[in-house]
């Protein structure tokens, strides 16, 4: 805050405020927000609503302010940050709160709190490693079953494989599912389809990609199953697909721009002659979110650094036909790249 010169943080809605605090604010219509001021003397203080107030566990780090249902809350926190010239705010908060404070502070200049708080929390220590890696691992089993052909696919719609990943995801110890991706046949050529009433049936290409959170931390993870035998086309494909992960995966060495990393992937897909059809970022960071910094993708020309943790996950796509992705997570390490996903990446093909 004192580099950017930014004289007071206001973290809401997102997970710079868990991060921080272990507090994660519901996303209700009533505003919690943790003021943070630069000055060293200043402690920071969370302001929440009295019901809220009994779920905040106090750790002598911040204070804590009730508010009352007939109180405004948002004079609470401008009073707070009465004297602040620039203001970082989280970028979730909802836009009612930023007006009203905005109004509240009209000589403030104002920022995305990520702008302070993203370097900080894209850099991951031992412990939140860890916490990835048992993410990962948990993952892993689910994912392990689904190409071992353990999770039943044909005749099933996708929705209903989509809500049994979810499931496994919860027993394997997750406590929460962000997102369990099911795309069959031509669906598997939308890299985001949300999970629908199609059937998958004999000859489908199968894209799951899911993930949830374990103790606070993401995992991710994309694989690619083919119900019967695969045509030599999509068998093409796929070993193109499996070639530019794995050069790109080797690429994340510390020191090396993201943007070189998704270079790798593109030029091998390119080459592959299916450029045309990946046409997404090779990666995201992941942490609290299973979104954040460091970004993989064009024009970030960030350099990798120890504890940076991202996917590695390109994608071929032929509209219409058929797509396949791979996606492992991957940290940043002096010693090179450390892939967090074990589950084999060749194509797992199930029995029809």
């Amino acid at each position: 805050m004192a580099e950017l010169d930014v004289d007071v943080a206001l973290l809401s809605l997102g997970a710079d405020l868990p991060w921080l605090t272990g507090y994660e604010a519901m996303p209700l219509e009533r505003l919690t927000m943790l003021v943070v001021p630069a000055a060293a003397d200043r402690v920071p203080t969370l302001v929440v609503a009295r019901l809220e107030e009994p779920r905040v566990e106090r750790t002598g780090v911040f204070e804590v302010v009730a508010w009352d249902e007939t109180e405004d809350p948002v004079a609470r926190v401008a009073t707070l940050a009465s004297d602040a010239r620039r203001v970082a705010i989280s970028d979730q908060t909802w836009a009612r709160f930023v007006l009203a404070l905005q109004r509240s502070l009209p000589s403030a200049a104002w920022l995305a709190a990520s702008t302070v708080t993203g370097p900080l929390r894209a850099v991951k220590d031992a412990e939140e490693i860890a916490a990835l890696r048992r993410a990962s691992a948990a993952a892993d089993r689910v994912a392990a079953q689904l190409v071992a052909g353990d999770i039943p696919l044909v005749g099933r719609t996708e929705a209903d494989v989509s809500l049994d990943i979810g499931s496994r995801l919860r027993s394997e110890g997750h406590d929460r599912v962000n997102f369990a991706i099911v795309g069959s046949g031509p669906n598997s050529a939308s890299p985001h389809h949300d999970g629908g009433p199609r059937h998958i049936q004999p000859g489908d290409a199968v894209v799951c990609d899911f993930g949830g959170s374990l103790d606070g931390y993401c995992s991710d993870i994309t694989r690619t199953v083919f119900i019967g035998e695969p045509p030599p086309e999509f068998r093409d494909l796929y070993r193109v697909l499996q070639d530019a992960q794995a050069q790109a995966v080797d690429a994340a060495t510390v020191g090396t721009p993201c943007e070189d990393v998704d270079a790798v992937a593109r030029r091998v897909i390119e080459e592959g002659g299916y450029g045309p059809h990946f046409n997404h970022r090779t990666g995201h960071g992941i942490g609290r979110e299973a979104h954040e910094d460091p970004y993989l993708v064009g024009g970030n020309c960030e350099p990798l650094a120890p504890g940076h943790a991202f996917s590695v996950e390109p994608g071929i796509y032929v509209r219409g036909q058929f797509g396949a992705r791979i996606e492992d997570i991957v940290v940043a390490t002096a010693s090179g790249p450390e892939s967090l996903n074990k589950v084999d990446h060749d194509l797992a093909v199930v029995e029809a």
